[in-house]
């Protein structure tokens, strides 16, 4: 269950990234209050995940499953760099979080 929750809160972790583009510098307040309460469920579900899983596994998880879906959903909605290098990199941190998942005793 834990590594479920954890899965969501990078889902919202993407979803509040993203939607920081859209806040204009929180000068628009429809996604800015949708952007905040993104934040606010990721990081709770971030620390409900905390409560069976390592620190250190859960919070590099976390940061790398939303850097990486960020990246990703800015290569499709704002026409991002395609570089190989770039996308090479996304698929480095896609490896990190596997490794991560697989070595993790919870």
């Amino acid at each position: 269950m834990a590594w479920f929750l954890l899965f969501l809160a990078g889902l919202l972790e993407v979803a509040w990234a993203i939607g920081l583009k859209f806040t204009e510098g929180f000068t628009r307040p429809v996604p800015s209050v949708l952007t905040g309460i993104a934040m606010a469920a990721s990081f709770w579900l971030l620390a409900q995940a905390l409560k069976t899983l390592p620190v250190g596994t859960a919070y590099a998880v976390w940061t790398g499953s939303g850097a990486t879906g960020t990246a990703i959903l800015g290569i499709l909605l704002f026409a991002e760099s395609t570089a190989w290098p770039r996308l090479f990199s996304i698929l480095l941190i896609v490896l990190g979080i596997i490794g991560l998942r697989f070595t993790s005793p919870a």
